[in-house]
This record gives C-alpha cells, structure tokens and sequence, in this order.
C-alpha cells in the first residue's frame, strides 16, 4: 500500500491536489481521497481520475474501478502538517493513552502562533480547547504523537436561518 501510495502522490506532484489517502476496497476498488485549498469539485476528480489511469495502466495497477472523491466534511488530519493547516477548526481526538480517563476528545484545534505546515515537527505542543458545561474553557496541550486519530468534526445545521 505504500508503494501505491507513493506513486499516486508523485502522479499529483506539481499540481494543488493533496493527496489524502489511498485504500483498496472490496471487489477491486481503488479509493482515492483528495484535498483542495478552495474545496474539491467535481472536475478535480475527474481530472485525477484521468491522469491516475493513464499512470496506473502504465505501472500495471490492477483494480476492477477507480474513486477519486474528495475527503468530506469530516476529514482525516493524518499529517502533523494537518494539524497546523486546520487549527481554528472543531476537531475530535483520539489518544493513544487516556488523559483523566478519556481517550476521545472534542474541541478546538489550536496550533502554536509560530508553526507553518512546512517547519513543525512530531514534538510541537498543540492545545485542544474544550468547551465545559459549567460555561468555560479548558486547554489540553498535546504533541502529535500521541494522537491515536483525528478528524474534523464540524457543526452542520441542517434546519437553515431562522428568520
């Protein structure tokens, strides 16, 4: 899996598409999840798509179908790059060990004022502010390593303005 990994990252090499994942699913699937600055639209997965193809055709990938998709709302941070590039963002962790008995943990994701995606590293401290329900704010600082999972985990109103 890395290999594919690997090659369908330099296939997008050069261009604005961040690569995500890449899984096989049952029956021969090929998912391919990807990311834009702007939002992923339907001609950018139709261009990766193509271009992927041609790639894996020529490196004799063999898949039944390939989906190319962008990560949802709910986007996994699996990079610490992530974690900087989505501070300000609602997200929910999960720890490898438990902190005052709780693994998974919701709220604010906060990187340091310093950190840029391109000069962090695995020992950074970043701070997850959690709401409590007497009403304030709680910091939990933590390094990336110790994350078991994270993803974003916004609040979606499906009910609209109330006018």
């Amino acid at each position: 899996m890395a290999d594919i990994f690997a090659l369908t990252q330099q296939a997008l090499a050069g261009t604005d598409i961040e690569l995500v994942e890449v899984e096989w699913a049952p029956r021969g699937v090929l998912r391919v999840v990807i990311d834009h600055p702007q939002g992923v639209s339907i001609d950018h997965c139709e261009n990766v798509s193509k271009q992927l193809s041609r790639v894996f055709e020529v490196e004799n990938i063999d898949y039944a179908r390939l989906e190319v998709s962008s990560p949802g709302v709910d986007r996994p941070l699996r990079r610490i790059g992530d974690f900087v590039r989505f501070s300000g963002h609602r997200v929910e962790l999960r720890f490898h060990e438990a902190v005052e008995n709780q693994k998974v943990f919701v709220g604010v994701l906060i990187a340091p004022d310093e950190a840029s995606v391109e000069a962090v590293d695995p020992d950074t401290q970043f701070v997850l502010e959690l709401e409590q329900t007497s009403g304030g704010v709680k910091d939990l600082s933590f390094t990336f390593d110790e994350v078991d999972r994270a993803k974003l985990d916004p609040v979606l109103d499906f009910k609209g303005r109330k006018r």
